[in-house]
């Protein structure tokens, strides 16, 4: 089954806001599933996490997490990878108490070396991370998104590779890779493409749990520039929804769209018409 996600509390959440009127709003509005954006810091009240767990499985919403953007699991500075290494596995500790399934964390920033360096000191990150699972997050992934700019780490193979060696799922963010390649993974046969190659890393099982991210992109040469509503923008979105229709992928699509719940039910919409 894929669900579709509003990228946080919709738009239309009425006050005072929030991730429980949120998860709410949600409901009402005839989705299944939200993302909870921890993008500038993550709470730390469990009781606060206890809250949005017990309401949001009350009314049968997937949750999904998005860990804060200052992470660079690349950092030259110790001080400032070990606040990185914190900030993922304090999102990953609040997700397991909130119920979240997955977060989506940005990995690291290239910053002129070699990629296959960049990668080892991203693997060396993530085992520090992951060597806290057991304890604190044991029903949560962690889930390397792939990233917009090619001065990030985190193309397509990069996180699959690191799925791989982990046992996790990376979070695939289709419009981060078309706007990272100036307009390619926007047809059929690159979606295509895309599936078949997770499916080769993590196997074909892994198909129905998959964390997705989509959206219009806007982007020049140096890559993604700012999120688009899917109609103002190059997105072949209709054509992506039939190709995870055909490859019956499940989990959660969530909708990053700047318009979030008329993109997200338009979206749902036109997945559900497909045969």
């Amino acid at each position: 089954m894929l669900r579709f996600a509003t990228a946080g509390s919709p738009l239309s959440t009425p006050p005072p806001g929030g991730t429980l009127e949120g998860i709410r709003r949600v409901k009402e509005l005839g989705l299944n599933a939200m993302e909870i954006e921890w993008v500038r810091r993550v709470p730390s009240s469990p009781k606060a996490m206890e809250e949005i767990r017990k309401t949001a499985e009350g009314l049968g919403i997937k949750l999904t997490a998005h860990a804060p953007y200052y992470v660079n699991l690349n950092a030259k500075e110790q001080e400032k990878l070990s606040a990185s290494i914190k900030r993922v596995v304090k999102a990953l500790e609040m997700a397991q108490i909130a119920g979240a399934a997955s977060v989506c964390v940005h990995p690291a920033f290239y910053l002129g070396m070699e990629k296959e360096e960049v990668y080892e000191h991203v693997k060396k990150a993530a085992e520090a991370i992951l060597k806290f699972k057991t304890k604190l997050f044991p029903d949560v992934n962690l889930a390397f998104e792939t990233m917009g700019k090619p001065s990030q780490f985190g193309t397509l193979e990069e996180v699959l590779k690191l799925s791989k060696e982990f046992g996790i799922y990376p979070c695939i963010d289709f419009a981060h890779m078309h706007a990272r390649t100036n307009g390619k993974f926007n047809s059929p046969a690159e979606f295509n493409d895309v599936i078949g190659m997770y499916e080769e890393y993590l196997g074909k099982k892994s198909l129905s749990k998959m964390h997705l991210h989509y959206s219009g992109i806007e982007y020049t040469l140096k890559g993604e520039r700012r999120h688009l509503p899917l109609n103002k923008s190059d997105a072949n979105w209709k054509e992506l929804l039939s190709v995870l229709k055909q490859r019956n992928v499940g989990g959660v699509l969530v909708c990053e769209s700047p318009i979030m719940e008329k993109d997200t039910l338009l979206m749902q919409r036109e997945y559900t018409s497909l045969n």
